[in-house]
């Protein structure tokens, strides 16, 4: 098992995602052995009318959250893809970095499950919890 630590972490937040994902502008807070705290700044760019970030921006940082979560469990990134992810918006982030605390519940062989919650910078109430499912490509080049 080779080592994950924020180092690698932050290395594949550069690589591993699309694009568009990358410009989320997200960085690693903290990994623990079954899980990953990541941020999201605060960008107007991520938000729809009044400085709500929408929810397609909120959508995505969980599911990289959760990627980075699954790779911290299993000592290492090998590819995987989201079978599954459902979101409960329960308030909205305003002009506020978020931040997302995703946790494995079950690692497998083939398929990951998690949970993320979302919440901002400096306010524990939930901004959004996601349970989520992963197909494990262990063998995928």
């Amino acid at each position: 098992m080779t080592t994950f630590d924020k180092t690698a972490a932050s290395a594949l937040l550069k690589s591993a995602p699309a694009p568009w994902v990358q410009d989320l502008d997200l960085s690693v807070e903290s990994l623990t052995a079954d899980g990953a705290v990541l941020r999201m700044r605060f960008s107007d760019r991520l938000c729809r009318d009044n400085g709500v970030v929408c929810g397609q921006a909120l959508m995505s940082f969980a599911d990289t959250a959760m990627i980075i979560a699954v790779a911290s469990a299993a000592g290492g990134y090998f590819p995987m893809t989201t079978v599954d992810q459902t979101i409960h918006f329960m308030r909205p982030a305003m002009r506020a970095d978020v931040l997302a605390e995703a946790r494995v519940v079950r690692l497998g062989k083939t398929m990951a499950y998690g949970s993320v919650s979302l919440r901002t910078d400096g306010d524990e109430r939930p901004v959004a919890m996601a349970q989520t499912a992963y197909a494990l490509l262990r063998d995928a080049k």
